[in-house]
């Protein structure tokens, strides 16, 4: 018994052996080859039009959700003298689970509309380029550090 046999319990047929016996059948049974034939490119046409509609159908699909997700897409806008904060990744490898991930507000100088804005921190001369996905609006007021340490202790 081949392994096949022992797991589903029957013969396996590979394609190419369906295929002589179909040829063999209709041999056998003389069947006309001709009728046969054009049945049979009947189903290969009706085979590739279903193809070709489901490729459509998914064409579609794909264009219905890239208009849905980019209506979700919150469009940012920075202009110079405006106060941002900034995300910090490298939080996440500390176990601060209550910090906030947004370091403290900064100065927009420059805003750039392929992306990119420079910053520079309230109190130096510091500056640097950021990507505009790192980056949101500060509305509040001034950020108390102390506060929320003394809140934690």
């Amino acid at each position: 018994m081949s392994p096949y046999q022992l797991v589903y319990g029957k013969t396996c047929h590979l394609p190419i052996e369906l295929e002589h016996k179909a040829y063999w059948a209709i041999r056998y049974l003389n069947l006309d080859s001709e009728a046969v034939g054009i049945k049979r490119m009947l189903q290969l046409n009706e085979l590739d039009e279903f193809r070709y509609s489901a490729y459509e159908n998914a064409k579609l699909y794909k264009e219905r959700t890239k208009l849905l997700n980019d209506k979700r897409i919150a469009i940012r806008v920075f202009e110079p003298r405006q106060r941002v904060l900034q995300y910090n990744s490298r939080l996440k490898f500390f176990s601060g689970k209550l910090k906030s991930r947004w370091s403290r507000p900064f100065v927009v100088t420059r805003a750039s509309p392929y992306g990119h804005v420079e910053i520079q921190e309230e109190n130096s001369d510091r500056k640097f380029t950021v990507n505009v996905k790192r980056l949101k609006h500060y509305l509040g007021g001034e950020m108390n550090h102390q506060r929320s340490t003394h809140l934690l202790n």
